[in-house]
């Protein structure tokens, strides 16, 4: 009975077009594609395209140029790099940024050079719209405003702080009904009890949906694009021994770079009408 609502939902959305984009343009990815590859973007960020895969993703989600969108914490901006070209010109982006005062003198660092970045370059991002998330203490948008939001390998940052029942209240209250919430992050084993903390990065699929569950939304279907066999997932450094951070620097690196980045799950959540 779940998977078949879930399968009917997830019809529903791709015939109204929530799923998958409606441009006017032939190709309805032509105007992601061309943010995909335009110079906003870095090389270094570009080159990691084939772990990640930004067209596959936001397609997946159901991004469109007319929506209002949430990016929560962007770090150095992999993502926003593509997402405010694409949505300057149609919608509404708003970039939801950890509370800078909940910061180390490293984490401080990251959210300047962020802050630097856009104000660097306001033809791309000068319609950004700055926000704060740090558990239910701040609204990211306003309340039933926002069409899809989108975070990346973060959600076992809020497990680790605790905060992760909050922080999914708060994107609820932010979505239409209707509104779409996508989440990727790192695959945690299904033989293995869920560390709450998630204190090697590391997320059980299962229960990151119990989770979104447990706020109100609604599955409506994951993705294996971002899967990786490789990943054995019981590393000394936890999930920061691959790549691209290779925290034990030389030691064993061509060894985790022949891995590659994690293995993630990729999610899709509705706020139920």
């Amino acid at each position: 009975m779940i998977a078949t609502l879930r399968n009917t939902i997830l019809s529903v959305l791709f015939l109204a077009g929530a799923v998958a984009p409606a441009l006017a343009d032939d190709d309805p990815t032509a105007a992601l594609k061309t943010a995909i590859d335009g110079p906003a973007r870095t090389p270094a960020n570009k080159a990691r395209d084939a772990a990640r895969h930004p067209l596959q993703e936001l397609t997946f989600f159901g991004l469109r140029p007319d929506m209002t969108v949430v990016e929560i914490w962007p770090g150095g901006g992999w993502w926003t790099e593509i997402l405010a070209p694409y949505l300057k010109d149609h919608g509404t982006y708003y970039v939801a940024q950890v509370d800078r005062n909940k910061l180390g003198a490293g984490g401080i660092k990251g959210y300047d050079a962020f802050t630097a970045k856009l104000k660097a370059d306001p033809a791309v991002y000068g319609k950004v719209n700055v926000t704060t998330l740090w558990g239910d203490k701040f609204a990211i948008a306003p309340a039933n405003s926002v069409d899809l939001i989108v975070t990346f390998r973060n959600l076992h940052n809020w497990m680790e702080q605790g905060t992760a029942d909050e922080t999914l209240n708060t994107f609820y209250k932010a979505l239409k009904p209707g509104g779409m919430l996508g989440i990727d992050d790192h695959r945690g084993r299904t033989d293995k009890h869920q560390d709450p903390t998630a204190a090697d990065g590391y997320v059980r699929q299962d229960y990151a949906i119990a989770l979104a569950e447990k706020a109100g939304f609604q599955w409506v279907g994951s993705s294996e694009m971002n899967a990786n066999p490789r990943d054995t997932k019981d590393y000394p450094a936890g999930v920061w021994t691959l790549p691209p951070t290779l925290r034990l620097g030389d030691k064993d690196k061509e060894k985790y770079l022949a891995i590659g980045e994690s293995d993630v799950f990729t999610l899709l959540f509705m706020k139920p009408y």
